[in-house]
């Protein structure tokens, strides 16, 4: 019986709903400014949407990386120069709040360049540090 009241409150956090109708639009507003950013080639004004933190977490093709630094670094081996970045447009398919500081992000995206055009899909948890959303997992395909 108590392990499934613990169970049943512990299940309930995940799907409470965010505070404010504000939390979604600072979310997408990180979004939005990550975008911004990426288009003008700045790669350091892109990683302030995620936490500065070793304890970041990135899952690409390459696998899991750990790391703010780690993560900037590889953003710039792998998207050098403006013909290497593109033009970056997000699709946003859903934000779900799995409790009031923790959000889910389900969205596609889409680099227009000169010799390609690679797109994928991402899911990024959120979490409300501080009064500020920031990403502390990304998976990008």
């Amino acid at each position: 019986m108590k392990i499934k009241l613990i169970l049943l409150f512990l299940l309930s956090g995940f799907f409470a709903q965010a505070q404010t109708p504000k939390d979604k639009q600072a979310i997408l507003d990180v979004l939005e400014t990550q975008r911004k950013a990426w288009n003008k080639g700045d790669l350091v004004a892109f990683m302030d949407g995620y936490l500065k933190s070793d304890s970041l977490l990135f899952v690409g093709k390459s696998g899991p990386t750990y790391g703010w630094q780690k993560t900037l670094d590889n953003y710039k081996k792998n998207y050098s120069g403006s013909s290497g970045m593109g033009f970056l447009t997000f699709g946003i398919k859903k934000v779900d709040f799995l409790g009031k500081d923790v959000a889910f992000v389900l969205g596609s995206w889409h680099l227009k360049r000169e010799k390609d055009e690679p797109q994928g899909y991402f899911t990024l948890l959120f979490k409300k540090l501080k009064g500020e959303w920031k990403v502390v997992v990304d998976h990008s395909s």
